[in-house]
């Protein structure tokens, strides 16, 4: 395995606390009506992200659903475009014109951000059959989460991947909740991983608040893929502090049941162990703190300042995409 270096802690604490402010200060807009529409938040999965970008290599692909602002971050996306496309601006990653669930960036390998539940499973089947049919040495990491597990595409997917041996990992980013059912009340068993039995396809479950052991198991579903010996179904428990979005009131579950997930928390968790092994002092810890602090500000005061997109934009990205290549899949 790709070894876990005093860096590796120092960044992973950076990048995830950076994340977290980032999708914090989202919802501060969100209420000032400055982010409009749907807003899905990652605060608490921040490990699964951190662990796979740990593990994949340069020609690796990501796709995912509508919580999607901080993995095209992590894959290198300026975050102030992010940010941008968030509050419908121009300098977004989409111009303005996909908004917090279809952020996309072909050129750092995130194909999105989909809105339909499920929709981007048989998608990351595809971009991972593409790199096998013109023998790319890229793996695709496709990502949905427990209630998405229950589409019927999936199985059609499944059975397809396991089939052709395509190089993609399938990810479930189980927080044990489809928007407000719990994962126990839609199926017979509890255990997602599970339905990659039925396929023969590699699978289990992943400690999904710890980005050491999502590491670890996304290194080794990633190489099996590149080796040509084809898909794996990882089943990572995980759990988000916010609501299924801002407009989602929680009445599913208690308070002390997401206090009793915060002891797990994957930034504490990291912090805990830069301390315990001294990798940095109480002064660096605050200076990197207030660098976060410093980053997102930026990225708040670049969205801000942006204009909007002029409205025969939304014509010529229908009609005519010669002058927007950033529409144009490579």
């Amino acid at each position: 395995m790709k070894k876990i270096t005093k860096q590796t802690y120092i960044n992973w604490y950076k990048d995830m606390l950076f994340w977290r402010k980032f999708e914090d200060k989202l919802a501060a807009l969100y209420i000032q009506q400055k982010v409009r529409g749907f807003l899905h938040l990652y605060n608490g999965q921040e490990a699964v992200l951190a662990g796979a970008l740990h593990a994949m290599k340069e020609n690796d692909k990501m796709i995912t659903a509508y919580r999607n602002h901080v993995q095209p971050i992590g894959l290198g996306v300026d975050p102030k475009r992010i940010m941008a496309e968030l509050l419908g601006k121009d300098t977004g990653t989409s111009r303005g014109m996909g908004g917090s669930m279809h952020i996309f960036s072909p050129e750092h390998n995130f194909y999105g951000g989909h809105g339909i539940v499920g929709g981007q499973i048989p998608l990351g089947a595809g971009l991972a059959f593409a790199d096998k049919y013109f023998n790319r040495d890229g793996v695709t990491l496709t990502y949905f989460g427990d209630g998405a597990a229950r589409q019927g595409s999936l199985h059609e997917t499944f059975n397809m991947a396991i089939n052709w041996k395509l190089p993609v990992v399938f990810i479930c980013e189980n927080n044990g909740y489809a928007m407000g059912t719990s994962v126990g009340r839609t199926a017979n068993h509890e255990d997602i991983w599970k339905l990659g039995l039925g396929y023969e396809m590699p699978c289990g479950p992943v400690d999904g608040m710890n980005p050491v052991k999502v590491a670890e198991a996304m290194e080794e579903a990633i190489e099996r893929a590149r080796r040509g010996e084809g898909p794996t179904l990882l089943d990572i428990k995980t759990y988000r502090y916010r609501g299924h979005s801002m407009s989602d009131a929680q009445k599913y579950r208690t308070k002390d049941e997401v206090d009793e997930y915060r002891k797990i928390d994957p930034i504490t968790q990291v912090l805990d162990i830069i301390k315990a092994k001294k990798y940095a002092t109480e002064k660096q810890i605050k200076e990197w703190d207030s660098e976060v602090k410093e980053k997102v500000a930026e990225c708040q005061k670049f969205a801000e300042e942006s204009p909007f997109p002029d409205k025969q934009l939304l014509y010529d990205i229908v009609y005519e995409q010669e002058d927007y290549p950033f529409l144009k899949h490579k």
